[in-house]
C-alpha cells in the first residue's frame, strides 16, 4: 500500500513538471498579430496621447494642421521581441498613411513607426524631434527606442538629414543612421520618386527577419496596386539587439513645428514570428481623407503667377520667333549658275534634318579636312516615301585643302561608277559650309576589320574575305587607271580609305587628292602628298605621281592584307622589305597573319605576297600595271620572279622629306590667311589664272558677261585649279 501510494506521489510530481515546462515554453513562443483595417473598432486596443484622435469614419489621425504639436497611438499592449537566447524575433508590420500639408509643399515635420519600452512619449517634443525624443534625450542609449522615420521636413540640427522628404533608421537618436529619399523600384527596376506630402494614400511593409537580422522596407502609392518586388532598404541591424528588451510597445509617434501637416494612418497590422502580417484589404478601409491643403494668399500667388507665366511666355515667343528667323537664314541657299548646272546638288536644311542637325551623336569620322556623319535622308515619290541612310562629309570651315578636296572629289568621284568604289550621291554648299554626301557603308573601314574584331567576320577577317577584298580594291583602281573615260591618280591608297559593305566587298574612297589627266597627258605635280608606308620612293624626288606610285600603295595594302602588320613600325622596320626576306628565303608564307592559324589557301596567299612585292618594286618602270594585277590574281597570268631589293635607303629619305615639308608647311600657314584675298581675287600661291588673264586682255561687255566672268573666277580662285588638266598644268 505504501509503495503505491510512493508511485502516485512521483507520477504525479512528473505530471506536474511536464505541465511547468510545457507552460514555460508556451511562455517563450508567444506571438502577437493583430489588424486594424480601420479604426472604428477596437479603439480600446490602442493607447492614443496629446493629439491622436479616431476621426468619426475611422481614421486613426496622429496631428492636425497645427503647428508645434504631437500625437502618438500606440498598441495597448507590450510585445515580446526577445527569445530566450537573447535574440530579437522576427517581426512585420504592414500600415496605409495619408499626409496632408498646411499648403502645398510647405508640410511638416513627418512621422515614425516606433519600437517603445513603454506605451507613450510623455516628454518629447514636437517638430524635428517627432513626439519620440526631446532634446535632453536624444542620443541617451537608455532610451531603448527604434523608430523608422518618415520625415518631410529638411535639416536636423543643421548637420544630418539633410535630404527632405526620406525614410530614415533611428537607434535611440533622431539622427538617422541610414536614410534613404522615398522611392519605390517600378517592374523594370528603375527607381521612382514621389512624395509623402503627396496627399496620397500611401502603403508600407516593414519585415524584420531574426536569423540573419535584416531589415527590409517597401514603400509605395497605393494606386499601383501591388507591392514592388524590389525593397527600398535591405539593411542588417545588428544594433536593433541593444535597443530590444524583452517586451516592447509598438505604435506610432508625430510632430509639427514651424511647418504642419495632418498625419492619417488608414489601417495597420503586425506580426511577430515567421508569419508574415495580416494583409490589409483596401476595400474594407476608411476612405482616405479629402486633400484639402490651405492655400494662404491665393489671390496673391495666383495673379504673380499669372504675371510670371505672362511674362516668360512673351519672352519666350519672342526668342522663339528670332531662332526660328536665324534658322530660316542659315537654311537659305544662295546659288551660283555655275552650281545650278551640277545634277547631284542637296538642299541644306534637307541634310541637317537627316543629321539631326549635325549632333556629335551622329559622328562616324574625322579627317583632317573634315567630320563625317550618318543621317537618314527621306525621298519621295510617286508611290511612296522612303529612308536612306547617308554619309556626309562636312568639309573644315576655312580651310584651303579642304576647299580643294570638296572640289576634287565633285571633279572625280561625282562622275566614277564602280562596284568597288564609294558612290558620290551629291554635294551642298551652304554660306561657308561644303558638303560631300556619301552612300553609308555599314562594315566601316578595312583597317578596322584588320586590326580589330570584326562585327561580321568573328575575331579574324577570314582568309576568303581579305582575298576577295584584295581583288576588289584592284578592280576598283584598274577602272581609274585604264577603263574611264580619263586617267584618275587616287594617291592616297591604304586601308582607311577602303570602306567595306555588308557583304564585304570593298569600296575604295576618299577622293581628295585624286587628280585627273587627259590620256596621253603627264602628271607634273611637285607637291609630295600620301601616307608614310604607302608613298612610292620618286615620290621622295621630284613628288611626281602616276599610276605606277597608286601602284605602289596598292602593293604595301595587299602586303598588309595577308600579313595582318601595318607598313611601317618603330625603327627602320618597313613592310615590303620584311616580306623579300621571308621570299628570299623560301619561307614567304611565314608573312602570312599568324591569326588565320592554318585557315587559309596556301597557294592564294603565295599568290597575294608575291604579287604584293612586285607592285612595291622601288622601280616604277618595273612594277606591273593594275590589270596585270588583277590577272595575277584572278589566275589568268603566271607571275614571274621578283629580283630581291630593299627600301631602306628610300624610306630613311622620304621619312625625312615628309617631315621637312611638314615643318615647312606649318611656317607657312600664318601667310596663308594674308593671301586669301588675293585668292579670292583670282590669284592662288602666286599663280595667277587663265581667267585672270583673260580679264586683262579684254573689258567685260555687259551685265552676263560680268556674271560669267565671276562664276568661272569663284571656282578656279577657291580651288586653285581648273577642272581640265592637260601636259602644261602644275602643282606646286
Amino acid at each position: 500500500m505504501g509503495e503505491t501510494r510512493s508511485m502516485i506521489t512521483f507520477f504525479l510530481l512528473v505530471t506536474f513538471l511536464q505541465i511547468i515546462f510545457l507552460a514555460h515554453r508556451a511562455a517563450g513562443e508567444t506571438t502577437t498579430e493583430f489588424i486594424f483595417q480601420g479604426f472604428k473598432v477596437n479603439q480600446s486596443k490602442l493607447q492614443l496621447e496629446e493629439d491622436a484622435t479616431i476621426t468619426p469614419n475611422g481614421l486613426l489621425r496622429l496631428t492636425n494642421r497645427n503647428s508645434d504639436r504631437a500625437g502618438t497611438a500606440f498598441y495597448n499592449k507590450p510585445v515580446r521581441l526577445l527569445d530566450n537566447n537573447s535574440t530579437v524575433r522576427s517581426f512585420s508590420t504592414s500600415f496605409i498613411f495619408v499626409i496632408i500639408p498646411s499648403s502645398s509643399n510647405n508640410g511638416g515635420f513627418g512621422f515614425t513607426f516606433t519600437l517603445s519600452p513603454t506605451p507613450n512619449r510623455p516628454d518629447a517634443e514636437t517638430a524635428q524631434y517627432l513626439g519620440l525624443l526631446n532634446e535632453d534625450d536624444d542620443g541617451d542609449p537608455d532610451n531603448h527606442v527604434f523608430a523608422v522615420e518618415f520625415d518631410t521636413v529638411q535639416g536636423y540640427k543643421d548637420s544630418t538629414d539633410r535630404i527632405g522628404n526620406h525614410i530614415g533608421l533611428n537607434f535611440n537618436s533622431l539622427s538617422s543612421l541610414v536614410q534613404e529619399p522615398v522611392a519605390y523600384y517600378d517592374k523594370e527596376g528603375h527607381k521612382e520618386d514621389f512624395q509623402l506630402t503627396s496627399g496620397e494614400p500611401i502603403q508600407v511593409f516593414m519585415d524584420y527577419h531574426g536569423p540573419t537580422r535584416t531589415l527590409t522596407i517597401t514603400v509605395y502609392p497605393t494606386r499601383l496596386g501591388s507591392k514592388p518586388t524590389t525593397p527600398l532598404i535591405s539593411q542588417k541591424v545588428p544594433k536593433l539587439l541593444e535597443i530590444v528588451q524583452e517586451e516592447m510597445f509598438v505604435g506610432f509617434t508625430a510632430a509639427t513645428g514651424d511647418k504642419s501637416s495632418a498625419h492619417y494612418v488608414m489601417g495597420w497590422s503586425f506580426s511577430t514570428g515567421p508569419v508574415p502580417a495580416a494583409t490589409l484589404n483596401l476595400t474594407d478601409l476608411p476612405p482616405p481623407p479629402p486633400n484639402t491643403a490651405k492655400k494662404r494668399g491665393l489671390n496673391k500667388e495666383i495673379i504673380s503667377l499669372v504675371v510670371s507665366l505672362t511674362t516668360v511666355i512673351t519672352i519666350m515667343l519672342v526668342l522663339l520667333f528670332i531662332l526660328m528667323m536665324y534658322k530660316r537664314r542659315l537654311q537659305e541657299e544662295v546659288l551660283e549658275d555655275w552650281e545650278l548646272d551640277h545634277p547631284h546638288r542637296f538642299r541644306y536644311k534637307d541634310l541637317h534634318t537627316a543629321t539631326d542637325g549635325f549632333k556629335d551623336n551622329r559622328i562616324i569620322g574625322t579627317g583632317g579636312f573634315g567630320t563625317v556623319y550618318k543621317g537618314i535622308i527621306t525621298t519621295t515619290s510617286s508611290s511612296s516615301p522612303s529612308s536612306d541612310e547617308i554619309a556626309v562629309k562636312k568639309i573644315t570651315p576655312n580651310s584651303i585643302q579642304g576647299v580643294r578636296e570638296f572640289v576634287a572629289e565633285i571633279e572625280s568621284l561625282g562622275r566614277l561608277r564602280h562596284k568597288n568604289l564609294v558612290n558620290l550621291q551629291g554635294w551642298c554648299k551652304h554660306g561657308n559650309d561644303l558638303l560631300l554626301i556619301y552612300d553609308y557603308i555599314p562594315n566601316g573601314s578595312l583597317d578596322s576589320l584588320l586590326y580589330s574584331k570584326p562585327r561580321l567576320c568573328g575575331a579574324v577577317l577570314t582568309w576568303d574575305a581579305r582575298f576577295q577584298i584584295a581583288k576588289g580594291i584592284a578592280s576598283g583602281l584598274l577602272y581609274l587607271h585604264e577603263e574611264w573615260e580619263k586617267i584618275v591618280i587616287h594617291r592616297d591608297v591604304k586601308p582607311s580609305n577602303v570602306l567595306i559593305d555588308d557583304q564585304m566587298n570593298p569600296r575604295l574612297g576618299d577622293f581628295g587628292l585624286a587628280r585627273l589627266y587627259e590620256r596621253g597627258s603627264l602628271s607634273h605635280t611637285t607637291v609630295v602628298v600620301g601616307t608614310i608606308g604607302y608613298m612610292a620612293p620618286e615620290l621622295t624626288r621630284n613628288g611626281n605621281s602616276s599610276s605606277a606610285s597608286d601602284v605602289f600603295a596598292f602593293g604595301v595594302l595587299l602586303l598588309e592584307i595577308v600579313s595582318g602588320r601595318k607598313p611601317t613600325d618603330s625603327g627602320s622596320f618597313f613592310l615590303a622589305d620584311w616580306v623579300m626576306e621571308m621570299h628570299a628565303s623560301g619561307q614567304v608564307l611565314r608573312a602570312v597573319d599568324s591569326r588565320l592559324g592554318s585557315g587559309y589557301d596556301e597557294e592564294e596567299a603565295r599568290l597575294a605576297l608575291v604579287v604584293g612585292l612586285l607592285c612595291c618594286h622601288p622601280k616604277r618602270g618595273s612594277r606591273p600595271a593594275m590589270r596585270m594585277v588583277l590577272r595575277y590574281l584572278n589566275g589568268d597570268e603566271g607571275v614571274p620572279e621578283v629580283e630581291v631589293y630593299s627600301h631602306s635607303s628610300n624610306y630613311a629619305l622620304l621619312s625625312a622629306n615628309h617631315s621637312r615639308r611638314k615643318k615647312k608647311e606649318r611656317s607657312k600657314s600664318a601667310m596663308g590667311k594674308v593671301h586669301g584675298s588675293l585668292a579670292r581675287a583670282g590669284k592662288v600661291r602666286g599663280q595667277t589664272p587663265k581667267v585672270a588673264k583673260q580679264d586683262k586682255k579684254k573689258k567685260p561687255r555687259g551685265r552676263a558677261h560680268k556674271r560669267l566672268q565671276h562664276n568661272r573666277r569663284f571656282v578656279t580662285a577657291v580651288v586653285g585649279f581648273g577642272k581640265k588638266r592637260g601636259p602644261n598644268s602644275s602643282e606646286k
